[in-house]
């Protein structure tokens, strides 16, 4: 068996990790693999060791149309039995056409739960064999849209070992940061764009601090509304009580320095950040919205809110912060969700089953 991967993002962020963690896993089973993407993106570097070739093209977006030439090229040269499709950003609607027009099977990972127009779902799902989601929030909501159930594959994103096992070095993460010995620490890791949902936090974090003084809160991430949040973050008092630490490539050392993660977000497919902290232990505050629940089990390993519900998400933080207790308990069952139900191992043969189903018994 042979597999052309397609993946437009440039940084190795949550959906591009995934795909590192899938061709590793792929080469491991023999599964022969070759990656399209655009020229100097971290994924080709990252990934090298695991595929026959690394194809860099030009990507230029959904209006690039030179891109199904290019992908139409590359598959006449590579020949490869399946084409799957990574990503967005033009790479899943043209790199759709691409593979329909050379005959090859195409398999599209929607790794996002933001929900599209039923016209243009009726039109582009036509281009796919299947459609493997990342989370069943999200299939739910293409099942909505009205793709057809048997299109639709969940396989869940993945945690590798190197984000959990880390021990948290205080000292130096308290120098790094410069944070009293008495600290309470919050952490956000998440993109600076609005719907991730950092102002419903700042704004919850004046009356948390009248409770809980020593209260310090960290913006992993970054992107365009950095300025509006610091902004936001000086109009509410909070000057040295909020972080903004940026893009950070060493979350595994970082996050079991934390008391709690929240993640406030209006939407999300499934949120790798928060496998990475129930990973590391950490109890977690997020929105009941799309793929969160799979990851944060109300009242297992963290609370569930209503998005944007600012009062909601205040009580929740403050009474796990109240009940050390709980958040130690919830840490610990984090842990055991994440290595039962996330693994690498998991993810790769759930993506692997596809292909063989696809292909039939005669491929790898």
């Amino acid at each position: 068996m042979k597999v052309m991967h397609v993946e437009a993002g440039r940084h190795l962020y949550g959906g591009a990790r995934q795909l590192a963690y899938l061709l590793e896993g792929l080469e491991r089973r023999g599964i022969g693999c070759v990656l399209v993407c655009p020229a100097g993106s971290a994924i080709g570097a990252e990934t090298r060791q695991w595929v026959s070739r690394v194809h860099e093209v030009p990507m230029g977006g959904d209006l690039d149309l030179g891109l199904i030439r290019r992908l139409r090229r590359l598959i006449r040269s590579e020949r490869p039995d399946l084409l799957h499709l990574h990503s967005r950003r033009g790479a899943d609607l043209l790199g759709g056409i691409a593979g329909r027009l050379e005959g090859v099977p195409v398999v599209l990972s929607r790794r996002v739960d933001n929900p599209e127009a039923r016209w243009l779902v009726s039109l582009k799902y036509r281009l796919y064999d299947r459609v493997i989601t990342i989370s069943e929030g999200i299939r739910r909501v293409l099942l909505r849209e009205g793709v057809a159930p048997d299109k639709l594959v969940c396989v869940r994103s993945a945690v590798g070992p190197e984000g959990y096992r880390s021990r948290c070095e205080r000292e130096a993460f308290r120098r790094e940061f410069e944070l009293p010995d008495d600290t309470i620490l919050l952490g956000v890791v998440a993109q600076l764009i609005p719907r991730k949902g950092h102002r419903f936090l700042l704004q919850a974090l004046p009356g948390l601090l009248a409770v809980f003084p020593g209260l310090r809160t960290i913006f992993f991430g970054q992107g365009p509304i950095e300025a509006r949040l610091r902004q936001q973050a000086g109009e509410l008092g909070l000057d040295g009580r909020v972080i903004f630490a940026g893009f950070r490539s060493d979350l595994p050392r970082l996050l079991p320095c934390l008391d709690l993660l929240v993640h406030p977000a209006l939407m999300e497919g499934l949120g790798i950040a928060l496998l990475q902290a129930a990973g590391a232990g950490l109890p977690i505050v997020a929105s009941n919205a799309g793929g969160m629940p799979e990851a944060v089990r109300d009242g297992l390993n963290g609370l569930l809110v209503p998005p944007g519900d600012v009062p909601a998400l205040t009580a929740a933080i403050r009474r796990l912060l109240a009940d050390p207790g709980q958040m130690r308990q919830m840490g610990r069952a984090g842990r055991e969700l994440v290595e039962g139900e996330f693994s690498i191992d998991r993810m790769v043969e759930g993506n692997l089953r596809v292909y063989r189903e696809l292909l039939g018994a005669g491929h790898g």
